[in-house]
């Protein structure tokens, strides 16, 4: 029988998504399931899930006003439980003022649900803030599993007064120090993943090194300097981005030739110029994904490409791009709207995909790019250092509007040549895969098992 893992995500591909972290939770773990390892995965029971788990028991808590849901879906090997309370009834996922609150409830009814299921893991994987101060929980248990951490992004911290986060997660006054949860004064739920987790690994081998310097470090730099961080490279569910066999769209196709109609349909689909090149986003609509660099040289982009963006988020972008579209409909196409299968016919139909983000823990939009034979166009950051070569795509180093340009330049100049077919074939080959990492993943629980 295989080691037992819990994976804790605060939304999971196909069930819940606002972002990577979904994919991640949704695909890694059937990665594990297939080397043998024994995977439950737990996530909050949103109203807005996307399937019915089966209720398997309900759970009363002193500090929760109503019992606790728990439901179960099994897939491939995997069963996912969700944790449902009142908490998680609203239309989204993240952006209230209590999401502290929140998931510090998700992370205090954690452990006894592993209880109330009976399951002794021996690793708990935990993803993120919104699953971080189970790492203090499990240490002040008697549950003697080892704890990874995962960083996803550490833009984001969970931060809020101490008093009331030991208030609401029921963790003793001694985890509130500068080596536990304590961040400049208040409590941050990624400090507390940081801090009582037995490994740290994050998304790519270069995003792992540059949160350890002050510009990417968010103030953890120091902290994370005296531990140990492993980057570990993402992957992507390759049958569910698939050319080949991908339900969204209606000309799927095998190799960079066929790739054509399915270009075609898009510039049809959406009353694009066919004979300019398709430059693809689907981003939020925010700085870190590079938008102040996109805005101002937006009137300079669209004289050599189509422009098409799929994404939602800071509303003077939203209209900056709705204005353009409206002036410029045969060059600019957008919609604000989550919408995957847009998404998927984006992918495919677009020419190259633009991803000049500040900074990219990871990023899987230029890995599922490659994979559809659509050139992706990056700022040299993070997970894009790792995974965009000069043989695979067009990038960029200083974070500068010129430089963007300079990039989509080449990349222009480039466009139906042999050196783009090139770099589009040599993407379309590459294991994207979770393989890779669910090995390594494997490999770092065998360690801190053999270590224990």
């Amino acid at each position: 029988m295989g080691r037992q893992i819990a994976f804790v995500s605060s939304e999971v591909h196909p069930y819940s998504k606002s972002g990577g972290l979904a994919d991640v939770a949704g695909a890694l773990p059937l990665a594990l399931a297939k080397l043998g390892l024994q995977v439950h995965v737990f996530s909050p029971w949103y109203s807005s899930l996307k399937a019915t788990p089966e209720l398997i028991g309900t759970l009363d808590f002193e500090w929760l006003y109503q019992p606790l849901r728990i439901g179960k879906i099994s897939s491939q090997g995997v069963d996912f439980i969700f944790l449902g309370m009142h908490a998680f009834d609203r239309a989204n996922y993240y952006g209230y003022f209590d999401d502290v609150r929140r998931f510090s409830a998700f992370c205090r009814a954690f452990l006894p649900v592993l209880g109330f299921l009976e399951l002794k893991p021996d690793v708990i994987h935990l993803n993120d803030w919104q699953t971080g101060l189970i790492a203090p929980l499990v240490t002040h248990s008697n549950i003697k599993a080892k704890l990874v951490y995962s960083i996803h992004n550490l833009a984001y911290q969970g931060r809020w007064n101490i008093p009331e986060v030991l208030a609401w997660s029921g963790l003793p006054p001694e985890v509130a120090g500068q080596e536990g949860l304590e961040y400049y004064g208040d409590a941050s739920c990624a400090k507390a993943g940081l801090a009582f987790s037995s490994a740290i690994t994050t998304v790519s081998p270069t995003y792992a090194l540059e949160i350890q310097t002050p510009e990417y470090g968010e103030g953890l730099d120091g902290f994370l300097r005296s531990r140990s961080v492993k980057g570990i490279l993402n992957g992507i569910d390759t049958e569910y981005w698939n050319p080949g066999t991908d339900q969204f769209l209606e000309h799927r196709y095998k190799t960079l030739e066929a790739k054509s109609a399915a270009r075609a349909a898009l510039c049809q689909e959406l009353g694009l110029d066919a004979s300019r090149p398709v430059l693809g986003m689907v981003t939020r609509l925010t700085d870190q994904k590079g938008l102040d660099l996109v805005l101002p040289a937006l009137p300079e982009i669209v004289k050599d490409w189509n422009v098409v963006v799929l994404g939602s988020g800071e509303e003077h972008y939203q209209n900056a791009i709705k204005a353009l579209k409206n002036q410029m409909p045969s060059q600019v196409a957008f919609s604000d709207k989550f919408d995957e299968p847009f998404a998927h016919r984006i992918y495919a139909g677009a020419d190259a995909f633009l991803m000049p983000s500040r900074f990219e823990p990871c990023g899987l939009s230029q890995l599922i790019s490659m994979r559809y034979g659509t050139i992706p166009i990056v700022r040299y950051t993070g997970g894009l250092i790792d995974t965009v070569p000069e043989s695979r795509g067009y990038g960029f180093h200083d974070y500068q509007t010129g430089a963007m340009l300079e990039a989509l330049t080449n990349a222009r100049r480039a466009w139906k040549t042999e050196i783009w077919q090139g770099k589009a074939r040599a993407g379309m080959n590459l294991n994207v895969s979770w393989d890779a990492a669910a090995l390594e993943y494997q490999a770092l629980y065998a360690r801190l098992l053999v270590e224990s």
